[in-house]
């Protein structure tokens, strides 16, 4: 089984909210919500990646660990990458979750369930997705869909991610959450790589691990993580955490 390494990788320039990770939420940072959600999940350590030393000042006076990285990272996977190295320079963890730093609600449960297509040696990389219920979902190009196969009950292999409506036809449309569960070893070949024309047409970074022939699987979720990026969303994870 894996020996996961779980990495909260957290900015301050967001363009659409920016500082959300010291945003107040249930009484604290929601950073801090996060980190605690990954803890409460019990896989392995938790650590908060970031450039701020306010997020780490944060995350320490709540008991939390964190790292500081480079700030000049174009991406989260770039971040937890480097922190990976420096939290674990010998290599014992042979797994990094990156969790991202803006779901405060997300189900601890849901966190876990990301690592268990990695029991299978052929997965790279693994994630999570949902059954999209509310219509204006299926064609919102904000919310990504999976596409994948069948390998196992609640279990797909990834063909495509995309901001379109697909796949055609009669049937459910998943809604692709980006937390990823990477062996260490497929981390570091993914960072690597360069952006690939899938990725950046459709601008999602997992296009390019696809276009490079690895492998991620998907395990379907019944919570419905979704990330506080606008001041409506602020709003309501503050209403679901309300102390």
């Amino acid at each position: 089984m894996p020996n996961p390494l779980v990495l909260i990788p957290a900015r301050m320039e967001a363009t659409r909210l920016p500082g959300k990770p010291l945003a107040e939420i249930g009484g604290a940072p929601m950073i801090v919500q996060v980190w605690r959600r990954a803890r409460e999940a019990a896989i392995g350590p938790v650590v908060v990646a970031t450039d701020s030393e306010a997020v780490t000042d944060a995350v320490r006076a709540h008991g939390g660990e964190a790292v500081m990285t480079r700030r000049d990272h174009p991406s989260g996977s770039d971040r937890i990458a480097e922190a990976a190295r420096l939290v674990d320079p010998e290599g014992r963890h042979d797994v990094v979750v990156n969790v991202q730093g803006d779901f405060p609600t997300i189900a601890p449960a849901t966190i876990a369930a990301a690592i268990a297509p990695l029991s299978d040696a052929a997965v790279d990389i693994a994630t999570i997705a949902f059954a999209i219920t509310r219509e204006e979902e299926r064609t919102h190009p904000d919310i990504v869909k999976a596409v994948g196969s069948e390998v196992a009950p609640g279990r797909l292999r990834a063909l495509y991610f995309t901001r379109a409506t697909a796949p055609y036809g009669e049937g459910p449309l998943l809604h692709h959450v980006g937390l990823y569960a990477y062996r260490r070893a497929a981390l570091a070949r993914f960072v690597a790589l360069p952006p690939s024309p899938l990725e950046q047409r459709e601008k999602l970074e997992q296009l390019r691990a696809l276009e490079a022939g690895m492998r991620i699987d998907i395990t379907l979720v019944e919570d419905e993580p979704f990330g506080v990026d606008n001041p409506e969303s602020l709003a309501r994870a503050r209403a679901l955490l309300s102390v």
